[in-house]
């Protein structure tokens, strides 16, 4: 059983979106920026939840349990692609980990 292509979508955009909008606040926390990336971040984060619910799943908590993997693995895409931090081998080792735990919960057989 494959992922319908919508959700795999909507998991990539959620993904951005939260990325993005937590790295926003990771700058004006931690690097100083100027307040309004916050307004940015917020939008994002909405974007992200709303993301979230084009996901093809009967049940809010399995989709975002799914997503968790796709979270990861767009995580470490944006610290290598936005940060100029390339992922090592534990990096990758745990994200095929938690890609593998998110394909159990999303083509498990359900009763």
């Amino acid at each position: 059983m494959a992922l319908p292509l919508s959700t795999l979508i909507a998991f990539g955009v959620a993904a951005l979106c939260e990325i993005a909008g937590c790295f926003a606040f990771w700058q004006v926390v931690r690097h100083g920026v100027t307040p309004l990336w916050l307004l940015a971040g917020l939008v994002s984060l909405a974007a992200f939840a709303w993301a979230l619910t084009f996901v093809d799943s009967e049940a809010a908590g399995r989709a975002f349990a799914a997503y968790g993997g796709i979270y990861i693995i767009a995580s470490l895409a944006w610290l290598w692609s936005v940060e100029g931090v390339r992922p090592d081998r534990w990096d990758a080792a745990g994200a095929l980990l938690c890609l593998a735990g998110a394909a159990v919960i999303v083509l498990g057989p359900r009763g």
